[in-house]
Parts: structure tokens; C-alpha cells; sequence
């Protein structure tokens, strides 16, 4: 296995220098609860983590703990224990990777199949949360980890500890460990909730400054080509960091977080109106740990400061729409350019000074409220040639499933053969272990083995695994009409506020979206399938309207995206919403073609919406010709206001 790439040897940049301090201050007080790492693909975010645990203090361990507890805790015990006379020997700390599709059983460990079925004894397998204690937990692409991992991950890691209560094992081991994970924002965020559990969050980028970036590629190449040499070059200055890191773990009991500190801490996060009161704690420890590092006695304004760019931006996005991020310019005005003031007197407790009076407040001098004596602006008239709308405030639509029983990748959309959920039946293959099935299977095969007194001889054959009904993820596709029949403003809002509360949905089910338009002469795919929203509403604000409707050349590309995407993840399952009044106007034959593009479209066998646009007193019907050919099911216009379009296109499953 080759070396891994020397820590001190990541080029440092301003992202670099953010990333390294995060990772070494959740090194030095684990208590801070982890790092999130956010960044394009390329930026080195899975180099600097691995590099990471060769720089961290060696650990003691009872040689054969499992469980890897500190002998020099008495409070610590291990199911492997106790150790009596045991052998205490020093090994390095442990980097254990966690990947994308790993189960709740390789997580928390689970019951030790061979021996339950060979010897009849009931007995423990750890997982990767015993094998990470009082090292390292990395989880790569932690944005695609499904919700329930993420959860059991973030809950170890904020209590310590780590308890199961599974096919008749019960057990409880310490799980200290620090927690990182990186993702790339553009396959998908995280929920806001799990966003709040991770303590500290970096946003990296690839530096832009030609110089830094040749450097880079100068050390990769030279690492490449020469693992032992290069990491020998930096053997130095990665003792002297681990050595600083070991000073810093000593030194950050006797740290004093002074009142002044801890006001000035809930100050700026109430400034921020972050949610809860987590980001004070984790602010008030990671403060903490920065003093340790520098080698300070007491948190200091500085402190407080580099732990608010830290822990506070990614607690600040209320909804997937919003963009991480926080203000250095009021978090510098609310830390001021003074030193903290000294520790005040013990006392009686200042009295506060009494609250203004309503009529205080509202007297002819107060200042309006934002909005107040405003109308809401004059009617919306139609939208103009190559106009754009944007979209209204989102709602909570209600939800929307695919037709069937899928078997993609977990989410919280349409019914599937899943990993977790309820049991409907066994199998053979991978996954929870079916007692009753694989002894059922192995029942009838008993006369022509050997078996050693009354037990049941098994074999792999016999082996049978749950199979449970859970939810998965699916492909929504809009395909939106932008021509010039569909551009009425309100009209326009309606679809795009609709379009919009259906994406918010898509984040929370942990779905691809994906954006098809068609005006003028062609269609265009604004937004290829993707997992993170926010780019999604932003492309739909900028979609404009206006021109001919070249249906057919909307319906054939939606078709061709589809296409593609069944050869990319054959299990993905789409959901069609096409929002349009049935006209087509674009190119010669334009019905004609339509109509081939709408069954070519429903040979496909997806499930399908078509929403019709199409308003006035005289009707054509093109919309209802439409969702026959496509088997889909028609909205009358009537219907589409936001809450009526999205029940509509919920109500198909």
C-alpha cells in the first residue's frame, strides 16, 4: 500500500489553510463534532483527509481490544475486556473509510453469522464505528450516504458512544472518532438538519492563481513517481505538526472561556440568526481548540473569530435555496476591534432596563413596517416578447410516486425493494440475513449432510436474506412549453412556482431533477439530470418565454435525456411532467410530427403528466389529444394555479 500523501505538503492557499485549520481543531477536541467538507470535483478534498491520520498523536491499545480503549482510562471498558495483565502496545491511528453503499450493519457490526450457525453461539461483530474509535471516520460523497447513515454516524459522533440492540445482540462501546465528510455540491446537498449536526464546514476550490497551481502539479507528479522520497522530504515538518497537535490536546483542558467570550460567541450567532443553540456550542469548542493550537491560555477575539468562519455558514441555509456563506464584514463589526473586556466582579446580577412601551414603539415617529401601507403592485399584465418570470415563494406539495415497485437507490419517493424498511419476503444474495427462510431452505437437505449431533448443517446455499419494501429515488423531468402561448405572466408564475415547490420536494426525497424547454425552433436541455436543486431553481428563474411551440422537438429530447439515463442507471425510474397547451406551431408537419414524438414518448411506458395551457373560451383540445397519445394524465388550465398543479400531478400515482 502506498505511502499516503504528506500532509504538510498540500500547497497552501486561503481554502487549503481553512480546510487544514478545521481538520486539525476537530483533531484536537473530537467534541466538536466533524468537519464537512464541501468542493467541485478535483480540489483535493479526499488527499488532504487522508493525510490527515499520519499526522495524528500514535494511541495505546490493549493488544487484541477490537475496541482500541485507552488503557490509561480507568473509566473504559471493551465487550473484548477486561484485561488483566494484558500486553498495551502503540500502533498508529486508524483513517476507516466508509463507503457510499455500506449497510446499518457494517456500520454498527451485527451478529457474527458464522458462529451463530456453526457453534450456535450468539456473538458480536464489530462494525466500522468500534474499528474508528479514537481515530478517524471518513465518509466520501457523505451527500449520497442515505439519511438514516448519515443520522447514526452524527449521533456517535456527538455522544461518544455507540449501543446496538439487534438479532439478539446488546452491546455498547465507546465511539469517539473524528468525523469528516466531503461532497460536491453539485451531485446533491445535504438536508439543513443533517447539514446542523456537522460541527465545522469548508467550502474548497481549485486556486485560480497560475503559480499555485503549477505547484500543485509539480508535488503531485513528483509524489507520483517517487512515494517514499517525496514523503521523506516532509518527515520534518510532519513530526513538528504532530508533536504541535500533542501539545495542543494537553493544553486545551486548561484553556479558560472567559463570561466576556461565551457573550461575545452568543452574540454573533443570535446576530446570524442561526437556528438552535448547537452553533454556540460548537463555536464556544472550537474557540477553544484555536486558543490550544496557538499556543493561547484563554479564548481571545481572534479565537472567536476563526471559529465563527467555521461553524456558522452552513447553519445559516433555512432552505435548499439558499447559498451558503457569511458576512466577515458584520462578523468584524460584531467582534470590534477591541480585546475582550477582563472578567467582571462577582456579584449581584445587573437588572435590566426596562422593555419600551407598545406605544413607544409604535408612535408617530416608529418607522414603518417593510411592506407597510404598500399595495402588493398593480395587476400582472402579459409578458412581453423573450420575457422572464420568476417564480413565487415555494410551498409543501403533496407527494408524488412513480407507478409500481421499484429497486433503485434509497430515498423517499416511490415504493422499492430497499435496504431497510418493512420485511415482504427472502431471497438469496446480499443483505439481512433471514433466520427463518435459510432454516426453512436448509431443512429439506438435512438427510444427505453431515451434521455433528442434533444441529442443522448449513450451507452457503442455504443462505436466504430479507426482502424489505422501503422507498427510492426517482428521475423527475420537466419538460416546459416557453413559446409564446404559454408566456401570460401569471400563468408563466403559476407553472414556475409549481416547477419550483416540486424541486424543493425533489431535495427533500433525495430525487434527480432534470429541465427540458422548447420554444421558437428547438428544444434545449436547461438542466441535465442532477441532484442538486440549486441549480435547478436557478435555471428555472431564467428560463424566458416567447415564440413558436415546437412540441415535437420538446417531446423527442425529453425522450432522448430518458434514454440516456435508462443506460446510465437502468433501476432509476422517471416521472414526466409536461406543462404545455398542446399547440404545435414550430416547423413544417408540426402535428404530425407531434403526434409520432407523443408515441414514441409512450412506448417508453413511463408515467406521465401533461398540464394544459391552454385557455380563452374557445378551446382547441390539443392538450387532451396530447395526454392520450402520451397515456398521460390531462389537467384541465382551470386547474393549474400552484397548489392545484402540483395535487394534480400528484394525484397520477
Amino acid at each position: 500500500m502506498p505511502l499516503p500523501y504528506p500532509f504538510s505538503a498540500v500547497v497552501a492557499s486561503d481554502d487549503r489553510d481553512h480546510l487544514a485549520l478545521a481538520l486539525v481543531l476537530t483533531t484536537i477536541s473530537p467534541e466538536i463534532g466533524g468537519v464537512l467538507v464541501r468542493g467541485e470535483k478535483g480540489t483535493a478534498k479526499s488527499t488532504t483527509v487522508r493525510a490527515l491520520a499520519a499526522v495524528m498523536p500514535p494511541i495505546d491499545v490493549y493488544a487484541g481490544d477490537r475496541f482500541s480503549v485507552d488503557p490509561a482510562d480507568s473509566s473504559a471498558t471493551s465487550p473484548d475486556g477486561p484485561f488483566v495483565d494484558a500486553e498495551v502496545e502503540t500502533r498508529p491511528v486508524r483513517l476507516v473509510e466508509l463507503p457510499v453503499g455500506a449497510t446499518e450493519d457494517r456500520v454498527l457490526g451485527s451478529l457474527h453469522l458464522e458462529r451463530a450457525l456453526s457453534h450456535g453461539r450468539v456473538e458480536y461483530e464489530p462494525g466500522l464505528l468500534a474499528r474508528a474509535h479514537r481515530g478517524v471516520l471518513y465518509v466520501d460523497e457523505v451527500n449520497l450516504l442515505h439519511d438514516h447513515l448519515v443520522d447514526l454516524l452524527l449521533d456517535a459522533a456527538a455522544m461518544g458512544r455507540a449501543t446496538i440492540e439487534r438479532d439478539g445482540v446488546s452491546v455498547e462501546h465507546a465511539a469517539r472518532f473524528v468525523l469528516i465528510g466531503t461532497m460536491n455540491p453539485e451531485e446533491g446537498e445535504l438536508r439543513p438538519q443533517l447539514l446542523d449536526r456537522f460541527g465545522l464546514t469548508v467550502e474548497v476550490a481549485a486556486p485560480r492563481d497560475p503559480e499555485l497551481r503549477a505547484e500543485v502539479v509539480r508535488r503531485r507528479m513528483a509524489y507520483d513517481a517517487d512515494p517514499a522520497g517525496f514523503a521523506e522530504r516532509y518527515r520534518d515538518a510532519e513530526a513538528e505538526l504532530t508533536a504541535r497537535v500533542e501539545a495542543a490536546r494537553e493544553r486545551v483542558a486548561k484553556v479558560r472561556l472567559s463570561e466576556p467570550a461565551l457573550l461575545k460567541i452568543a452574540e454573533v450567532c443570535a446576530a446570524f440568526e442561526v437556528d438552535g443553540l448547537r452553533a454556540d456550542i460548537v463555536t464556544a469548542r472550537a474557540a477553544v481548540a484555536h486558543a490550544a493550537w496557538v499556543g493561547r491560555d484563554e479564548v481571545t477575539r481572534e479565537d472567536i473569530r476563526q471559529a465563527a468562519l467555521l461553524a456558522l455558514p452552513h447553519r445559516r441555509r433555512r432552505n435548499p435555496f439558499d447559498a451558503p456563506g457569511l458576512d466577515e464584514d458584520l462578523l468584524d463589526q460584531l467582534l470590534g476591534d477591541d480585546e475582550l473586556p477582563p472578567e467582571p466582579p462577582e456579584g449581584p446580577a445587573p437588572q435590566p432596563e426596562p422593555e419600551a412601551t407598545s406605544s413607544d414603539a409604535d408612535g408617530p415617529d416608529a418607522p414603518a413596517a417593510p411592506g407597510e401601507g404598500e399595495g402588493e403592485g398593480g395587476p400582472a399584465g402579459p409578458a412581453g416578447p423573450d420575457s422572464t418570470v420568476a417564480a413565487a415563494s415555494p410551498y409543501r406539495p403533496k407527494l408524488l410516486t412513480v407507478h409500481g415497485l421499484g429497486e433503485g437507490d434509497a430515498g423517499r419517493r416511490s415504493r422499492a425493494i430497499a435496504s431497510s424498511g418493512r420485511r415482504v419476503g427472502a431471497r438469496r444474495g446480499s443483505g439481512s440475513l433471514h433466520l427463518v427462510e435459510t432454516l426453512l431452505a436448509a431443512a429439506p437437505r438435512q438427510a444427505g449432510r453431515e451434521r455433528t449431533g442434533s444441529r442443522v448443517a448449513l450451507h452457503a446455499e442455504d443462505l436466504r436474506t430479507a426482502v424489505r419494501e422501503g422507498r427510492e429515488a426517482n428521475l423527475v423531468l420537466f419538460c416546459v412549453d416557453a413559446s409564446g402561448s404559454m408566456a401570460a405572466r401569471k400563468r408563466m408564475t403559476q407553472v414556475k412556482t409549481a416547477i419550483l415547490s416540486l424541486l424543493l420536494d425533489a431535495y427533500r426525497r433525495r430525487d434527480k431533477v432534470g429541465l427540458v424547454t422548447f420554444r421558437g425552433d428547438r428544444a434545449d436541455l436547461v438542466l441535465p439530470p442532477t441532484r442538486s436543486v440549486d441549480i435547478a431553481a436557478a435555471r428555472l428563474d431564467e428560463i424566458p418565454a416567447g415564440g413558436r411551440t415546437p412540441l415535437a422537438e420538446g417531446l423527442l429530447e425529453a425522450a432522448r435525456v430518458l434514454d440516456r439515463e435508462r443506460i446510465r442507471d437502468p433501476r432509476l425510474r422517471p416521472l414526466l411532467v409536461v406543462v404545455t397547451d398542446g399547440r404545435a406551431t414550430g416547423g413544417p408537419d408540426a402535428v404530425g410530427r407531434s403526434q409520432q414524438a407523443a408515441e414514441h414518448l409512450a412506448s417508453l411506458g413511463l408515467t406521465t403528466v401533461v398540464i394544459d395551457g391552454e385557455t380563452g373560451p374557445l378551446r382547441l383540445g390539443l392538450a387532451v389529444r396530447l395526454a392520450g397519445l402520451l397515456g398521460a394524465e390531462h389537467v384541465p388550465v382551470a386547474e393549474v394555479s400552484a397548489d392545484a398543479l402540483t395535487g394534480a400531478v400528484r394525484s397520477v400515482a
